[in-house]
């Protein structure tokens, strides 16, 4: 049986029929990671994928259920990490998931240069305030703030990660489109597929979603939209399906 700690409680994956470890005040993750890990391609059979930035290992377990190849994931804050393992352990995925507690910024040294075929990447999205307060929370202010890691490092770091011709996907805010395409064409990342995600039809997107190829040629393609709420509020019919598996 898992053991939870503090307030941590085991919620149910239900269209992957998987738990996972949370916590309200530490971690809990949003609907941007479970939009990024339905929205990469990835190998069905086989490969080698790595998740940076991997919270409590959200994005490897909804993987887990898309791909049969290995999955790993990395994550800077101890506790985090320790969820992610313990979940992992809890679904008995760890003879194809395991977690890396570290900096993304030492895995190209300790992982090795194109060895995945698929990076994917839910990175802190705001930069760090030079003045004024950021959340207090240490847990919540190093997830959503860029404290250990900028945009160009994830970047960077996925783009020595994925081999030629390999996919890397980001999940991030509108904001930074323009940032994430320059710098993804820096790092010999070409953009192949940007969608975006709105909270009701009326409103700005809110949630951007980009896979790209390594030393891929140019040919972006803008997906349909992603709308997650109508008019009453509930979740749209592509949205229950991708959060409960219905039809």
């Amino acid at each position: 049986m898992v053991f939870l700690k503090d307030d941590e409680r085991l919620d149910y994956l239900l269209a992957e029929d998987l738990r996972i470890i949370q916590s309200p005040s530490v971690f809990a993750f949003s609907l941007d990671a479970v939009l990024l890990a339905r929205f990469v391609y990835v190998p069905i059979q086989k490969g080698n994928l790595v998740d940076l930035c991997s919270g409590n290992g959200v994005i490897p377990l909804f993987l887990s259920v898309r791909t049969k190849g290995t999955i790993t994931g990395v994550e800077i804050q101890e506790r985090l990490y320790d969820m992610a393992v313990r979940s992992i352990e809890y679904n008995g995925l760890q003879d194809r998931l395991k977690m890396i507690h570290g900096d993304i910024k030492n895995m190209p040294k300790l992982l090795g240069h194109g060895n995945f075929d698929v990076v994917t990447c839910n990175p802190p999205y705001f930069v760090t305030p030079s003045t004024g307060e950021i959340n207090l929370n240490e847990h919540l202010a190093i997830a959503r703030h860029e404290i250990h890691c900028t945009l160009e490092d994830a970047i960077s770091v996925s783009s020595q990660l994925v081999r030629q011709g390999g996919k890397v996907a980001f999940v991030h805010r509108p904001g930074r489109l323009l940032d994430i395409i320059s710098l993804m064409r820096k790092y010999r990342l070409e953009p192949k597929r940007i969608q975006f995600v709105y909270p009701k039809i009326g409103k700005e997107a809110n949630t951007l979603l980009v896979e790209a190829i390594k030393d891929g040629s140019p040919d972006l393609k803008i997906l349909p939209p992603i709308i997650v709420y109508n008019e009453d509020n509930e979740y749209t019919p592509e949205i229950r399906g991708i959060l409960y598996g219905e039809k």
